[in-house]
């Protein structure tokens, strides 16, 4: 059955979520002739590349993590590396060629994809057949999105910039990208290494290096997304899945462990303590969380930022009256995120991304791809473990998760946003978890975002208005810089999530401050 967008979604057979109706439907109509959840996420998030540009493309990256009910669990680490050869950079720029230093790994992450879900899931569909819906709505074109419109104002002044890139992407009417439908095809042709390594990559690899970027066509033929198991805690006995470093999931299961500490679950949803449990848990993770780096260049110590010592010491540390200061720099970016499971409970959840809206602002001619802009996430400092080095990955905020209960996936869930994604992530899963609420009443209930944004440079806590007066004094009072945003407002991200019953029954959405729906069978 087909959902309106921003609706909540109920089935057993199988269900896909995303932030753009057009997504979603591409990903179900996989589901609907038997693919498996993998299959339907691939399908949407092609879909994604070409429906969302300004948030997600070819140029971009993807993690994921995967689940079945036979115990198999996987992260699939989509994240291109810095070039072999990088320029001698003081600082690292946000944007322009010098800001696209690392490759796009999305397209080998869904050949990564696809080859575990033939291998465990007996799945059968052909990358050729899950790029079909992208290549019709690059080639045909679709309504521009309220996001697109949003994120093109919002870079008025500066997306003229950026050379073709304000009218390649309109703002009103229909979207038509033939050039990327033509390098679609070329994939869906010739498969997923014709990106990297065929005369798609050579012609990119041609394009980067013109832009001024120092990516190669030996950086493509380098770039491989990986496989690897995925890092977990416990919370009220749900066990939560996250990717490893360099994403920040650990960072997520950090706060959530540190908010088991506490009896969250008769604690109101709706009153200012709620919010100080969670804004003060996220000021105790992020303690850690300039230490995550690649790990084939710095050792991570995963097992100590979620220990059970370390997660009651930083408990301990939080007043429950008064707030702590904030002293750490707010990183902005945007991704999206999206989810499937299939009939058999088999289940994908992914967030594919450029970085910041718009990426780099790099568009390569005669292709529409839009490059990332996620070597602006390494450092400078040679101190750093996130300095930047040849074919080493950045700090990465992307971090998708799966909830297990009784080893089987119960929770799908995961929201654009950077560094406010574990904050989201928070809100999200208490609610869920600790106060039973459905999916769309957790998406849509009110959410902070703490640190720096687009629009303001100040370490302060952003809440939407519609918390209430009563909460933002309370807040106040106790020491936080409070500033209201309005209801459902876009700096709070787009999130969703699925949730499977122990009947089997699914029920899902996708966030009302998106374009998107989750979509049932």
């Amino acid at each position: 059955m087909d959902q309106t967008a921003n609706s909540a979604a109920r089935s057993r057979q199988g269900m896909v979520t995303s932030p753009h109706k057009r997504a979603s439907e591409a990903g179900a109509k996989v589901l609907r002739r038997g693919g498996t959840a993998i299959e339907a996420v691939i399908a949407a998030g092609a879909a994604l590349t070409v429906v969302y540009p300004h948030f997600c493309g070819l140029g971009g990256d993807a993690i994921w993590i995967v689940a079945d009910r036979q115990g198999r669990q996987k992260a699939i680490m989509g994240i291109g590396q810095a070039a072999a050869e990088l320029p001698v950079l003081e600082t690292i720029p946000a944007r322009g060629p010098l800001s696209a230093l690392t490759t796009a790994a999305v397209i080998d992450s869904w050949g990564e994809a696809l080859r575990f879900s033939a291998d465990n899931w007996q799945g059968k569909e052909t990358l050729g057949a899950l790029l079909a819906d992208a290549i019709e709505l690059a080639a045909g074109g679709f309504p521009v999105s309220q996001s697109q419109r949003h994120w093109h104002a919002f870079r008025n002044g500066e997306i003229e910039n950026w050379p073709g890139v304000a009218s390649a992407f309109v703002t009103e009417g229909e979207q038509r990208q033939p050039q990327l439908a033509t390098v679609l095809e070329a994939i869906a042709l010739h498969g997923h290494r014709e990106f990297y390594e065929g005369d798609t990559g050579h012609r990119i690899a041609v394009a980067l290096e013109k832009a001024g970027s120092p990516i190669r066509a030996g950086d493509l033929i380098k770039t491989a997304a990986t496989l690897a198991d995925p890092v977990s805690i416990d919370y009220r006995g749900i066990t939560l899945l996250a990717p490893p470093p360099p994403s920040q999931g650990i960072s997520t299961l950090a706060i959530m462990g540190i908010l088991s500490r506490f009896p969250m679950q008769d604690v109101d949803p709706t009153s200012p303590d709620f919010y100080h449990f969670c804004v003060e848990a996220v000021k105790q993770a992020f303690i850690d969380r300039g230490q995550i780096a690649d790990p084939d260049f710095v050792a991570q110590q995963c097992g100590e930022w979620i220990a059970a010592k370390t997660l009651s010491h930083k408990a301990a540390a939080i007043d429950p009256k008064a707030a702590l200061p904030w002293p750490h720099r707010f990183q902005t970016g945007d991704t999206v995120y999206l989810a499937a499971v299939d009939g058999e409970g088999r289940s994908a959840s992914v967030l594919q991304s450029t970085y910041y809206d718009w990426g780099s602002g790099v568009l390569l001619p005669d292709t529409g791809i839009i490059w990332q802009n996620r070597g602006a996430a390494f450092s400078t400092d040679p101190e750093s473990p996130n300095v930047l080095a040849p074919g080493k990955r950045p700090f990465y905020t992307l971090n998708p998760g799966i909830g297990l209960k009784n080893g089987r996936p119960h929770l799908l869930y995961g929201t654009q946003g950077a560094d406010g994604q574990p904050q989201t992530l928070t809100v999200l899963l208490s609610r869920l978890i600790d106060h039973g609420f459905d999916p769309l009443a957790a998406l849509s209930a009110p959410r902070f975002l703490l640190g720096r944004t687009f629009s303001d440079s100040r370490d302060n806590l952003k809440i939407e208005q519609s918390v209430g007066d009563d909460v933002l004094a309370t807040l106040t009072a106790r020491g936080h810089e409070v500033i209201t945003i309005p209801a459902l407002s876009a700096l709070s991200g787009q999130a969703g999530v699925i949730r499977i019953g122990e009947n089997g029954w699914m029920e899902g959405a996708h966030d009302p401050r998106s374009d998107g729906c989750a979509i049932a069978l």
